[in-house]
């Protein structure tokens, strides 16, 4: 009588196997050779509009509220996942930034003098994409205190953040080619337009029949926005001092 052939094993979780994925954690038994095709079907997936940059583009457009509340409570397989999405976003609009040589929205350094105030404001200034990642941190802790009622966590709100200013990105990117290309000044009047955006999609997010949620959420933005200039100021100003001392 023959002994029963022990059945392989996942490598990953090392669990017996019997079909073509396993059953405890879903690894395929079979790796899928990379070649042309594969490479492809990666780009397709990425870019697909049933699930994809350009489906989340879309979904956030239209409705950033229910899109990004049901990814954060029932289904995370539709949208791109948010901190992909957002450094997408930042590397799209600082190559744009870079090609068509358009101002962002931040207040130059207005300070002639080599100093650490100079070179940090600069530096938020010239690289708006990489500096509203770290922003969306100062932008979260506000949101989290004029919204905390609703019971969302702090890396919730991160998501949402992720989410809506990778969308505010992809925007002042299009009115910096409009203002680089027409040369007149689309960037300055269409940031108010951005501005909106982000209240609204925060607002809805929270609850769209509220109209007093789109203010809190105005308010909570600008708020971290100028909590994000002291914090880099301040942080400037000590450097400068630890040198000078």
């Amino acid at each position: 009588m023959k002994e029963p052939q022990e059945r392989p094993r996942c490598p990953h979780c090392h669990s017996e196997v019997s079909d073509s994925f396993c059953a405890h954690c879903g690894l395929p038994q079979k790796v899928t050779e990379i070649n042309g095709q594969y490479l492809l079907s990666e780009i397709g997936s990425v870019l697909n509009f049933d699930k994809g940059i350009f489906f989340t583009v879309r979904e956030l457009l239209l409705r950033p509220g229910l899109s990004i509340r049901k990814f954060i409570l029932e289904d995370r397989k539709r949208l791109v996942k948010p901190i992909f999405f957002i450094i997408v976003c930042s590397l799209v609009y600082s190559l744009m930034q870079r090609w068509l040589h358009f101002e962002d929205g931040y207040i130059g350094a207005g300070l002639k003098e080599a100093s650490a105030v100079t070179t940090l404001i600069t530096w938020v200034s010239q690289n708006y994409g990489y500096a509203n990642i770290l922003m969306a941190v100062v932008l979260a802790f506000w949101i989290h205190i004029f919204f905390r009622k609703y019971g969302f966590n702090f890396f919730e709100i991160l998501v949402l953040l992720s989410y809506v200013m990778g969308i505010g990105m992809l925007m002042f990117a299009v009115l910096g080619a409009l203002d680089s290309l027409t040369g007149r000044k689309v960037l300055d009047t269409g940031s108010m337009l951005v501005f909106l955006y982000i209240s609204w999609a925060i607002g809805s997010f929270f609850d769209k029949a509220k109209k007093i949620n789109y203010v809190k959420a105005f308010v909570s933005y600008f708020l971290g926005m100028f909590t994000f200039m002291f914090l880099v100021i301040g942080v400037g100003l000590l450097v400068d001092w630890l040198n000078w001392s």
